[in-house]
């Protein structure tokens, strides 16, 4: 519910039992509260005498004014020196921009983002507000839009910046959210990493200064996930003040909050001001991605199971948000380039004996594609490879009662392919600079629509002369030379993001074309793993790194914000590839369910043993996925800090759950470790499926169950049902 208290001149977001609140004082637009809902319809108090603002009109000295005040949408060069969100400069070469309030509308439900990937929400689910502010001197108009969901503490933000002066201004920076908090003992949360080891949870004090993540490498990298939560530094999975801050974006960005001389935090999130800059003509406007702003006053746990509900039900395509996913097998790590027609049939026909429902063929079928120097851009099927190429292929695996997917990477180009050859100003490049290459290739100037329009084509070709279910869209490497031989000089900065909507623009028409089609986004793992990328794949390969105790981490770490049917976690052969480490499948099969469950392995090398337990870890997943795909996930454990992990999944109704738990290392001559659950009903009683103990919800969260394995890398499943 949203609504304007015109004498106060107040606007009163509530979102579920979370409040925000924003005063217009002397035509600013002002921050007055963010918190648990209360009753007060006025709550002016907040800005006297805590703040010391004067004066009381525009006309004499507001420097101390601007620099206190918590502006909902800063600009630069007016008084306020904490970071802003609004920098402009106009034809004068003058960065200084004062917006004042100007009008304002409110209506259920929520709008769509011009060309961008943002949730969506039905007129019984959600209110939203345009806020317009002018700065008339400088003919700029800034809408700031405000989403309150109903059913979430969740509200969104973004903002359209619109040129109404009859001079071209060039945008330095355009960011989406600003939210300035008082606690003074704040801690911030990141999530932190790199290649094969994303996702791992960073907590520090926030002191004065700036604390900042991001990105500039063209994506949102694995080196830090574009969330940030700022949380009491008394906070835990389920106490304490949490603010958490997710970016529905796949391009550069940045995270950032600042402890002022007041030690008042002000965070600020949107597109990274890194080289960007763009370029706005009379009557033209900008629309910033979307942040979204999920409150929690009962810790940090309920933070992430308010993030996953928002993702399942308002961003994830709804065809497949709830839907239970195909197992699938992979064959990159069981063969890489290394396969013939027969050798992959011969996996798919092992692969269908044990229950696997999709067969995947991944990187090396297509142009001259034998290893990673050659081939990228050149999307059509070597028949050499490939004898009767790939519908002969899917045919095949359809004919086995597997369904069949494809892997491709469409942003990238080898210099040694047919696409480069005949068109070399394709890539992103600076004139007369080395085009710097990462695994042997270079990237795509998506910015353009010719290229789009080509290998659009190419890809839908593929796509449809055979049964291809399943895509999986990888993207190896990040941008560098940023440049486009498209685009005019003085446009040149705006490639960036021009890049990201190119992509947008492809995976828009991918998805409308095929639209029963399963898309996976991978970017040499857990690169783009992002709210922007779930908007049109419901499921992203967590990371490269498939060993089952390394992933522990790396899915612990995304369960913070995402849902975890959204990892796309796979079983692997032993040695691991990455770590050399050697793991019961079975705790290869638990980890794995904790997300979108499949093989990444030759299935051709399985043992008669190991079709048994492969068939039993699948009959597992079918008995069990209903939970952590629809349930509510509680964290017992911290893999970061302690030698184990642990977690249940509950069901809404809390009538089942199953519990998982991961012994990283053994201990001697210790007890049992005592693990409490969570998300239980206390008053219900229920039965442990593998033990057959009865037990009430209150016994097992207060007292727990003991858990005691032998052996390094064990791991054990629980199911509990009511009676």
């Amino acid at each position: 519910m949203i609504f304007f208290n015109e004498q106060s001149q107040t606007f009163v977001l509530k979102a579920a039992n979370f409040d925000y609140r924003v005063k217009v004082i002397n035509g600013y637009l002002a921050h007055e509260y963010s918190g648990k809902a209360v009753p007060d319809e006025d709550m002016a108090y907040r800005f006297a005498p805590n703040f010391a603002y004067s004066p009381a009109d525009d006309s004499g000295d507001k420097l101390h004014f601007l620099n206190n005040l918590p502006l909902e949408y800063p600009c630069a060069g007016i008084g306020d020196f904490r970071e802003p969100s609004l920098h402009i400069l106009n034809k004068n070469g003058m960065t200084s921009n004062d917006l004042r309030y100007e009008s304002h509308r409110i209506y259920a439900g929520k709008p769509k983002l011009k060309n961008l990937p943002a949730t969506f929400a039905n007129d019984d689910e959600a209110d939203t507000v345009e806020i317009v502010l002018v700065d008339k001197p400088s003919g700029i108009e800034a809408t700031l839009l405000y989403t309150a969901f109903k059913n979430l503490p969740v509200i969104s933000r973004s903002a359209r910046v619109k040129n109404i002066g009859e001079d071209s201004v060039t945008l330095l920076r355009a960011l989406s959210l600003c939210l300035d908090i008082e606690n003074t003992r704040l801690d911030m949360i990141t999530l932190s990493g790199m290649w094969a080891r994303e996702c791992e949870v960073q907590r520090q004090p926030l002191k004065r200064g700036k604390h900042s993540v991001g990105s500039i490498m063209g994506k949102s990298s694995a080196e830090f996930n574009p969330f940030l939560a700022i949380v009491d530094r008394d906070a835990t999975e389920e106490t304490g003040e949490v603010f958490g801050f997710s970016f529905v974006y796949s391009g550069n960005w940045i995270g950032q909050a600042e402890v002022n001389h007041m030690d008042r935090a002000r965070v600020v999130m949107g597109i990274n001001p890194y080289d960007f800059a763009w370029k706005l003509d009379p009557g033209e406007a900008f629309q910033t991605p979307e942040v979204i702003l999920n409150y929690s006053c009962e810790g940090i746990g309920k933070m992430s199971r308010q993030f996953h509900d928002l993702y399942r039900n308002h961003l994830i395509p709804k065809r497949w948000a709830l839907t239970k996913r195909p197992v699938q097998l992979n064959n990159w790590e069981g063969t890489y380039f290394d396969f013939t027609m027969e050798k992959l049939l011969s996996i798919a026909r092992v692969a269908a004996e044990v229950g696997v429902e999709m067969f995947v063929l991944d990187d090396g079928w297509f142009g001259k594609r034998d290893n990673d120097k050659s081939g990228l851009g050149d999307w059509f099927v070597n028949e050499t490879k490939l004898l009767g190429g790939i519908k002969h292929l899917a045919d095949e695996i359809n004919a086995m009662g597997l369904k069949f997917g494809l892997w491709f990477e469409p942003e990238m180009v080898n210099p040694d392919s047919d696409l480069y050859r005949a068109h070399p100003d394709w890539c992103i490049h600076v004139p007369e600079r080395i085009h710097s290459q990462s695994r042997n290739q270079l990237v795509l100037d998506f910015s353009r629509g010719d290229v789009r329009k080509h290998i659009y084509g190419m890809i839908k070709d593929v796509l449809s002369s055979a049964n291809i279910e399943y895509v999986k869209w990888d993207m190896n490497r990040t941008l560098s030379e940023v440049g486009s031989a498209a685009a005019a000089s003085g446009r040149q900065r705006e490639t960036w993001h021009r890049f990201v909507l190119g992509v947008y623009e492809m995976m828009e028409r991918l998805t409308s074309d095929f639209p029963e089609l399963l898309l996976e986004n991978c970017s040499s793992g857990g690169g783009r793993f992002d709210p922007g990328m779930l908007f049109y794949s419901p499921q992203i390969w967590a990371s490269d790194d498939s060993d089952a105790i390394e992933r522990v981490k790396i899915q612990h770490g995304h369960s913070l914000v995402y849902p975890v049917s959204t990892l796309g976690s796979h079983v692997s052969a032993v040695p691991n590839h990455q770590v050399g480490r050697v793991t019961p499948l079975k705790t290869r099969g638990h980890v794995a369910l904790m997300g979108a469950f499949g093989y990444e392995l030759d299935a051709s090398q399985f043992t008669n043993e190991e079709k048994e337990q492969v068939r039993a870890q699948i009959e597992e997943y079918h008995r069990y996925c209903h939970l952590p795909r629809t349930g509510d996930l509680y964290r017992l454990g911290n893999p970061f800090e302690e030698m184990y992990d642990a977690w249940v999944f509950v069901s809404k109704d809390k009538n089942e759950a199953i519990l998982q738990y991961i012994q990283i290392l053994a201990r001697p001559s210790c007890a049992p470790r005592i693990i409490k659950l969570k998300g239980l009903d206390p008053d219900k009683t229920y039965k442990i499926e593998q033990t057959g103990q009865v037990l009430s919800g209150a016994a097992l969260m207060n007292a727990g169950i003991y858990q005691h394995l032998t052996g390094d890398f064990e791991s054990s499943l629980l199911r509990l049902t009511t009676i």
